[in-house]
């Protein structure tokens, strides 16, 4: 199973893309700025979208990326997410006004995407895949996803889950549940703010690195996977890596994270995520 990385970002800038991540060729989990960097061919081969909640910087694309496609696939995209983030979706973008209701275009009987409901706890199956809705707790309805390769497609006969927190703020239900997954390999967690604007990460339901340190108190002893860093934004990413415990560059500008420690002294292995990383799991 493989993860690239699209766009991570809070927000846009030269260079930064928000979130979107690909699975593989065929599933995307959110739909930001970031899918503009695929091309009409690789955009074809995407079957199925995985939104976490209806936030503009998570969808934003997704109105385009159909409209590129167009008549060119022979079935719709598969587009999965909370019953609440399909009816935002429907009333403020795909309504005729703001874009084409491409669910109901060039048919209703044959449309250019479909929408699939899902609710939390719930796992969807594709080709040897296992994607599940993790807990999020957001100003809207929002989830996470955990997506897990099923063992029997991997030559090495051993399962690997990719996690993402998805956009959250302090989350139990979601560590509960990670802290049950097997064979996770890579946990990618927002951390939107810096402590001077931790009051703002609060209100608005996102992490900042203290908070982000008493999240991770919560994973469960013996579990030990590296974890990511996700939807910075652009003028404050500096300062969070450097509060997390920073990124260090040796001379070959590659990456050793000294990683952070939580509240108890426990330390973690934290990086810095950035757009265009691709991720063999």
């Amino acid at each position: 199973m493989k993860v690239r990385v699209l766009g991570c970002s809070g927000a846009i800038a030269r260079g930064s893309r928000t979130t979107s991540f690909l699975i593989d060729t065929d599933i995307l989990v959110d739909a930001g700025t970031g899918v503009g960097d695929l091309t009409v061919g690789e955009m074809l081969r995407i079957d199925h979208v995985f939104i976490t909640h209806a936030h503009l910087d998570h969808i934003t694309a997704l109105p385009l990326m159909l409209d590129a496609m167009g008549a060119r696939r022979r079935q719709p995209v598969m587009v999965h997410a909370l019953p609440q983030t399909i009816e935002a979706m429907r009333a403020h973008i795909f309504n005729n006004l703001i874009w084409p209701d491409f669910s109901r275009i060039p048919s209703e009987a044959a449309p250019f995407m479909r929408f699939a409901p899902i609710e939390t706890g719930e796992v969807v199956e594709i080709g040897g895949r296992r994607i599940e809705a993790l807990p999020a707790q957001h100003t809207v309805p929002a989830v996470g996803y955990a997506v897990s390769a099923d063992p029997a497609v991997r030559k090495d006969g051993q399962a690997a889950t990719w996690v993402f927190s998805g956009d959250t703020g302090p989350n139990p239900a979601f560590w509960q549940r990670v802290n049950q997954l097997d064979d996770v390999r890579m946990l990618v967690i927002e951390t939107a703010f810096s402590r001077r604007e931790s009051k703002l990460a609060e209100i608005s339901q996102h992490l900042a690195p203290d908070t982000l340190a008493q999240e991770l108190a919560q994973i469960a002893p013996g579990k030990d996977f590296p974890i990511y860093i996700t939807h910075t934004k652009p003028t404050e990413t500096v300062q969070i890596l450097v509060e997390l415990g920073g990124l260090q560059r040796d001379s070959t500008q590659k990456s050793t994270p000294p990683g952070a420690k939580d509240q108890g002294g426990r330390l973690y292995e934290l990086h810095g995520l950035q757009a265009g990383q691709e991720f063999d799991l």
